[in-house]
């Protein structure tokens, strides 16, 4: 296989700003495998939460790359399994594993959701994310964007009164996400206030390391919490059936599709609600990302929809959440 690595800077449409961060960009690694005239993507964004960079990533890549090149590709997860016995970042072992699964698909001529022996007749609805602002910006974005489901990010002094002034100018579904920001305490006096206001779950309330406050929420919480920051890879999936309704997995934080649906077999065993969600990703990674919708409860994949300019066709997402799938095998991805 032929292996190309390429930096992109992606230009948000707006300041994307959660409980601990701001930033107008998005550094994103974009993969590509080429092998027989077929070329598959994939994609990982940096993230500095996680101090992960572009440049870290690449180096990475770079210090393997005659063993991915020479490596015989007989299907997406024995190169997952090979990638994993090198040390790399989960972070540069997705964008790896992206780009095997999609160039895979493509040499068989089929979409992954086909090869996996999925249905994706139905499927959730992405929700759309409103970032930390004013409420005058928070709701000039629902208004410049009117979406069935907002994603909230909150982590302020006043975030039940965000939702309550944001809910006087939609009725769409409401998701809210503290990234961290609140106590066990707070969250359990929020919910009963967010339940009355249309919020359907919290999302990761709590610091990740938080277990027994998270244990404490899921005994008193009126609403169901979903896992983020707790559920980073595949062996933190059973110690969050506990604390947690459910878990959103992160392509970028797992190591790709591949352990991806692991994950979400081993979560819907345990009876949790499954959803992934995405790393402001451009097209690249959010066409991986709806290979999966069949299989979910929920689904977070507005990335491509948050940038200014996109650099890849694929997926594409329709004004009321519909999901138009590519013919093109894999994940269907072709880069501008």
């Amino acid at each position: 296989m032929k292996l190309n690595i390429r930096k992109y800077i992606l230009p948000l449409k707006h300041t994307f700003s959660i409980s601990r961060e701001s930033r107008d960009f998005q550094d994103s690694m974009i993969i590509s495998l080429e092998l027989d005239g077929k070329i598959g993507y994939g994609e990982a964004t940096a993230n500095p939460y996680y101090k992960v960079t572009f440049e870290t990533m690449r180096s990475e890549i770079e210090n393997i790359r005659l063993e991915i090149e020479q490596f015989n590709l007989k299907n997406p997860e024995a190169f997952h399994a090979f990638l994993v016995t090198k040390n790399l970042s989960n972070f540069a072992v997705c964008a790896l594993d992206l780009a095997a699964n999609d160039l895979y698909g493509k040499l068989l001529k089929k979409p992954l959701y086909q090869i996996w022996d999925t249905d994706n007749s139905t499927y959730p609805i992405t929700n759309y994310t409103i970032g930390l602002g004013t409420i005058e910006k928070m709701v000039a974005k629902m208004q410049e964007t009117p979406w069935p489901i907002y994603k909230i990010k909150l982590g302020t002094q006043n975030d039940v009164e965000i939702v309550r002034e944001l809910r006087k100018h939609t009725d769409a579904i409401f998701r809210v996400d503290a990234n961290c920001a609140w106590t066990a305490d707070e969250t359990i006096a929020y919910a009963p206030q967010l339940k009355e206001l249309g919020v359907e779950f919290i999302e990761q309330p709590l610091k990740a390391e938080d277990w027994e406050g998270m244990k404490k929420v899921i005994q008193h919480s009126v609403l169901p919490t979903i896992a983020d920051e707790s559920c980073i890879v595949e062996a933190d999936v059973e110690k969050c059936n506990t604390h947690f309704h459910g878990v959103n997995i992160k392509l970028t934080k797992c190591g790709g599709l591949t352990p991806a649906r692991r994950m979400i077999s081993n979560a819907k065993a345990m009876g949790l609600k499954v959803m992934v969600g995405c790393m402001t990703e451009s097209t690249v990674g959010i066409s991986a990302i709806a290979q999966l919708i069949p299989q979910l409860d929920f689904v977070d994949m507005d990335g491509a929809m948050l940038l200014k300019e996109d650099i890849a066709d694929g997926v594409i997402i329709s004004k009321n959440g519909k999901v138009i799938f590519p013919s093109l095998g894999g994940s269907g991805i072709t880069l501008h």
